[in-house]
C-alpha cells in the first residue's frame, strides 16, 4: 500500500448463526452508530445480504491507519468483537481497501 492513501476502507463480513441473525443485527447496528463518533472516522454502514440470509457487511471509512489501528483496540470494538463472537458461525472476513476515484483509473 502507498503513504499517499487519503482515505482507508475496512470491510468486515458477518456471517451469524441459524437463529440469531436479529441479535447479531443488533449488536452490530450498535457498533455502526459508537463508531461514528470515533475520532478518525470519516463513516461507517452497515448492510444485510438480500441473498444471504444473516449475511451482514461493515463497511468503515478512515482518515488514516493510525486512527483505524486505535480503533482496533478501543472499547467500541471490543464490545463488539464480545457481543459478536457467540452470535458467529466463524471468525468475520476483514480486509483493507484502498479508495479509488475515476481520475486514478487514468
Amino acid at each position: 500500500m502507498t503513504d499517499d492513501v487519503e482515505i482507508w476502507v475496512v470491510a468486515g463480513q458477518y456471517q451469524a448463526r441459524s437463529g440469531r441473525e436479529p441479535e447479531l443485527g443488533a449488536v452490530l447496528a450498535q457498533y455502526v452508530v459508537l463508531t461514528r463518533g470515533v475520532g478518525g472516522c470519516r463513516n461507517v454502514d452497515l448492510v444485510a445480504s438480500a441473498s444471504t440470509p444473516g449475511k451482514f457487511l461493515v463497511i468503515e471509512k478512515w482518515d488514516d491507519a493510525d486512527a483505524q489501528r486505535a480503533h482496533l483496540d478501543d472499547d467500541v470494538m471490543v464490545g463488539m468483537a464480545t457481543a459478536a463472537t457467540p452470535l458467529l458461525v466463524s471468525a468475520p472476513e476483514l480486509d483493507l481497501y484502498e479508495a479509488i476515484s475515476a481520475h486514478d483509473l487514468e
